[in-house]
């Protein structure tokens, strides 16, 4: 019956009353107004605020409390680190190869939404291109000189080669490795499970619906907490090379309100840059500065000692190739050379597993419709290739500078620390300095400008539970939030307070180790509940042959799913309707005597109808 006027004017006023009711409770309840989950959003926002807070009130005793927990896992878990990745990386190649690897990140027929040029682009702003600018130069000259295994001589051939295979080690698949493991299990439950988008999801199949409650709410905190010191540590860090850059070319001084100055600049451009979301800001930024930083790339290839280099690229990939099976499970048992490993390889797994979570959720946002095959080897060689070609040209033109003038890279940069100086130092010695030094702080800036706001938006999906469901000042808040931490740290204790962000991420990156090993079995338990049962491989079956004609006889008959002509039969796909009875879409024919089948209990005829087109099977 329909309503009558005055009952649908009673329905109008009670919802007006119930939205008012609503709008009063809101106001007397400020956390019913917050779009994120409230738990992980002031969690993660609390915990950021009162470690800066501890920090500068202790200083010194904060300081010393972060270094021996930092010293204590970085001595005594080296080995769990080193055997923990490698064992990920196998992992991953396994689930490549295997059926899996045709499933998709997303549904069946989902289609990738970036082509592969601008997939790749976009990969290096999760963080790794700010971090190569830094390292390019400086990281194969401190392990020649530092040699790792101590088992050549200082800046010999012997440990150049040595070097650069360790180099590769740290920034090629190993490193990838990190991100791309937590990106397949985040990218398999959140578009094809179409759960919300956060680390908790990925647990769904050990924790069940626990997951939306306190336990799935902790773990998403302690995600929020990592992508920000990890990124605050890259932000610092760049922060320390931009300012390096421009004192060497205006006469900048490195003294801290400069790089507060930098900070807040490159924070204000990567707030800008998330508020204009993905497809605009965050691609295009990636798009401009991959191609800039491949410009400077072929500016050094062109004017450094080409000849040599493109000698040595070739190499590189030998190089690699032959001594990576080695140092990937080398734990320096012997103490060859003490302390070397937890500085340099181990730190780096704590810092890049700290904020794997981030660049897990980024990467897979990025690669919704791929499959994983194509997601795992696109994402491990693709970057590791570009990897080895970058270290390969800025590293062994640091290398030939320093052979040339023997002490002009090592001193500054090895012996006195100042790593933020090693790639202008090697600009400086080629043409057109103040130039391509200057287009190099633009690259640097632009690279941690995409690193903010990357990292802005996939804390904001995590805390929301959902892709743009807040307000753009949400994201725009996450990534001050981010820049604050760098700059208060920098401001407070310049000498110290990347150390400090150090040691806590390091610190912070131990449980999100151990969950790798959980986060492989729930993948692989979730892979094999939603996959297809595997079909048995049918073959032609063969009676006796013990005559020519019976063998051109049985030769003759078609293979099963062939027709008699050789042509490859069309195999029907079978659903179930919800009584769990298969559904048949053709014409039904029954082995067996006619009787047995009309009076057999086992049988029920569900549907029967034409057999299906060739142009019907195709679409």
């Amino acid at each position: 019956m329909p309503p009558t006027p005055d009952t649908e004017h009673s329905r109008q006023r009670e919802e007006q009353s119930g939205r008012a009711r609503g709008r009063a409770a809101a106001s007397s309840r400020p956390l019913a107004r917050l779009q994120s989950d409230p738990v992980v959003f002031l969690g993660a926002v609390g915990f950021v605020v009162a470690f800066v807070a501890v920090t500068i009130i202790a200083g010194d005793s904060a300081r010393d409390v972060f270094s021996v927990a930092s010293d204590w896992l970085l001595e005594n878990l080296g080995w769990m680190y080193i055997g923990g990745i490698s064992a990920a990386f196998i992992f991953l190649v396994c689930i490549a190869l295997s059926r899996y690897g045709r499933v998709k990140l997303g549904d069946d027929e989902d289609e990738p939404e970036h082509s592969f040029p601008v997939w790749f682009s976009m990969l290096f702003a999760a963080g790794l291109g700010a971090v190569l600018m830094f390292w390019g130069v400086a990281e194969p000259l401190n392990h020649a000189y530092n040699v790792p295994m101590a088992d050549a001589e200082s800046m010999s051939e012997d440990a150049i080669r040595e070097a650069f295979v360790f180099t590769y080690y740290h920034f090629a698949l190993h490193m990838w490795v990190i991100f791309v493991l937590p990106g397949l299990a985040l990218g398999y439950f959140i578009y094809k499970r179409k759960l919300p988008p956060r680390l908790s999801s990925v647990f769904s199949p050990l924790l069940g619906g626990k997951i939306y409650g306190l336990p799935g709410k902790l773990i998403d905190v302690l995600a929020i907490v990592g992508t920000t010191f990890g990124i605050a540590v890259s932000v610092g860090l760049g922060t320390l090379q931009i300012n390096s850059g421009m004192h060497q070319l205006w006469g900048v001084p490195e003294i801290s309100w400069m790089q507060l100055l930098i900070v807040v600049t490159i924070t204000a451009i990567g707030c800008v840059s998330v508020a204009t979301g993905l497809e605009r800001g965050v691609k295009i930024l990636s798009n401009v500065n991959i191609g800039a930083a491949m410009a400077l790339m072929a500016f050094v290839l062109l004017a450094g000692p080409t000849l040599t280099l493109i000698k040595f690229l070739v190499e590189s990939f030998g190089l690699y190739v032959t001594g990576l099976p080695e140092v990937m499970f080398w734990t320096d048992s012997f103490d060859d050379n003490p302390g070397w490993q937890g500085k340099w390889t181990v730190f780096y797994w704590a810092w890049t597993i700290c904020w794997s979570p981030f660049a897990g959720m980024f990467i897979a946002r990025i690669s919704r419709g791929r499959t994983v095959r194509e997601y795992i080897f696109g994402a491990l060689a693709v970057p590791s290739l570009f990897s080895v070609i970058w270290f390969g040209i800025f590293g062994r033109a640091g290398i030939e500078l320093e052979n040339s003038d023997p002490g002009v890279l090592t001193q500054p940069v090895v012996e006195e620390g100042n790593v933020p100086a090693a790639l202008f130092n090697l600009l400086d010695a080629y043409p057109l300095t103040g130039v391509v030094s200057a287009f190099a702080v633009a690259i640097i800036a632009v690279f941690f400008i995409t690193s903010i706001d990357s990292a802005a938006m996939v804390n904001d999906m995590i805390a929301s539970g959902a892709e743009d469901k807040t307000p753009t000042w949400y994201r725009v808040m996450w990534g001050a939030l981010i820049g604050a931490v760098a700059a208060a740290l920098l401001v407070i204790s310049p000498e110290s307070g990347i150390e400090a962000v150090q040691e806590v991420a390091i610190i912070v990156a131990l449980p999100f180790f151990l969950t790798d090993f959980v986060m492989m079995y729930a993948l692989v338990k979730g892979m094999i509940d939603d996959a297809a049962s595997v079909r048995r491989v049918r073959t032609r079956q063969w009676e006796v042959t013990d005559s020519a004609e019976k063998l051109e006889e049985h030769e003759a008959r078609p293979a099963p799913g062939y027709d008699e002509e050789g042509n490859a039969l069309e195999r029907p796909v079978l659903e179930r309707d919800e009584e769990g009875h298969y559904l048949v879409d053709g014409e039904v024919f029954a082995a067996g005597e006619d009787e047995d089948f009309e009076t057999g209990e086992d049988y029920r005829l569900i549907e029967q109808s034409r057999p299906r087109s060739a142009e019907e099977w195709d679409d």
